[in-house]
């Protein structure tokens, strides 16, 4: 592979960054373990011990809402279906919807009921409806979840209750909050309930957890957790503008710390970052060699602008470099993909852009193929004559 540094194109963009606020990379989370990102562009913008299982509290009924989901979108179930309520769904600890084994909640009451009550009794409602029992549920969340790319995740119950075989790590719960956001537009509506009171039934438990919902920046999600092992987390999101944030803490040391750290985390994601665009499309960013084409070089360039996230603040220079094989053998067209831009950003995963060619390239004719079989024996000859 053929490498060098590329610095001129993008330090202007980082000179002009220098006007904005205070350095991203001075955050630091009281948090054991975080994971912050960018939703709308993908982009990365905190990674602390997220890729670690860690016991996830009720954040772990984000699964169980996902199956659920998939219940609903595949025709199995409809927001109208009941489930009964066993014996065991009834004698459930914790936060419960305070169900009876007399009860038949619908679906759309056990959504709510594990959203805004964080209904303990509901997920294993759900868990036991959806697949017999609790057991085989949470095997078929563990494969699922291994499906999704969720590799860190392992399910021994619905709910979250403490179980030494229950762990999700930070990055798959930012995974699984994308998914319900993006797969299931019609039922996350009901992440952003502040209040739910099932049948009247213990009214100082009708109000959402999530201290997100009631602070005016854009939170309409997701889920809170808390256990003595894990600690208080959540996983959240909120929109602003085009931008979506999702937010995912685990291993606060209380409520108040919970709800602090997560609007801090919030507030900077939104303020401390900006969108720009650090290569035009169309731009000459190299010119690699062409094997037996009509002409002897093509140049690279990205077929769109080249916009990225970036802190509001970035210490000089963009580096910068391409890789790609050379030389690139004839025919080429306009827009083949040839190589790799990478763009490293300071506290954050480096960019990687693919970079095409600017213009078609022919296959060369004799002349060409027989002026370059000569390059080549003469190449070899020389070569033979040095090592004699």
């Amino acid at each position: 592979m053929k490498a060098f540094r590329l610095l001129r194109r993008l330090a202007l963009i980082s000179v002009a960054a220098l006007a904005f606020g205070a350095p991203a990379s001075a955050f630091e989370t009281r948090a054991t373990a975080a994971y912050v990102l960018d939703q709308t562009t993908g982009t990365v913008l905190m990674n602390k011990n997220a890729q670690t299982p860690l016991p996830p509290a009720s954040m772990s009924k984000l699964m169980t809402l996902n199956m659920l989901f998939e219940a609903l979108r595949d025709g199995r179930v409809t927001l109208g279906t009941q489930f009964s309520v066993s014996q065991a769904a009834m004698d459930m600890g914790g936060s419960t919807m305070f169900l009876t084994t007399r009860d038949r909640p619908t679906v759309e009451d056990l959504i709510r009921g594990i959203i805004v009550l964080s209904g303990n009794d509901a997920c294993v409602v759900v868990a036991e409806g959806l697949a017999g029992t609790e057991a085989a549920f949470a095997r078929l969340m563990t494969e699922r979840a291994a499906v999704l790319g969720m590799e860190n995740s392992s399910f021994a119950n619905a709910s979250g209750w403490p179980h030494p075989g229950q762990r999700m790590s930070m990055q798959d719960l930012a995974t699984l909050a994308n998914r319900l956001i993006t797969e299931f537009p019609d039922y996350y509506r009901y992440f952003a309930e502040a209040e739910f009171g099932f049948d009247g039934r213990a009214p100082q438990n009708r109000f959402n957890r999530n201290p997100l919902l009631k602070l005016g920046v854009g939170a309409d999600g997701l889920k809170t957790g808390h256990t003595n092992e894990a600690g208080y987390g959540l996983v959240g999101s909120a929109m602003q503008g085009k931008r979506r944030v999702i937010v995912v803490i685990s291993g606060l040391t209380s409520e108040r710390e919970r709800a602090e750290e997560s609007e801090r985390l919030i507030n900077w994601a939104f303020r401390q970052f900006v969108q720009r665009t650090v290569v035009p499309q169309g731009t000459q960013l190299a010119q690699a060699d062409v094997w037996l084409g009509a002409q002897g070089a093509v140049d690279l360039t990205v077929a769109n602008d080249v916009s990225l996230l970036l802190p509001a603040i970035i210490p000089g220079d963009l580096p910068a470099h391409i890789e790609y094989n050379n030389p690139i053998t004839a025919p080429i067209a306009a827009g083949q993909e040839l190589g790799t831009l990478i763009i490293d950003v300071p506290g954050m995963d480096a960019a990687r852009v693919p970079l095409v060619a600017a213009t078609d390239v022919a296959k060369g004719g004799v002349v060409t193929r027989l002026r370059t079989a000569a390059s080549v024996l003469l190449n070899k000859f020389a070569a033979g004559a040095t090592q004699f």
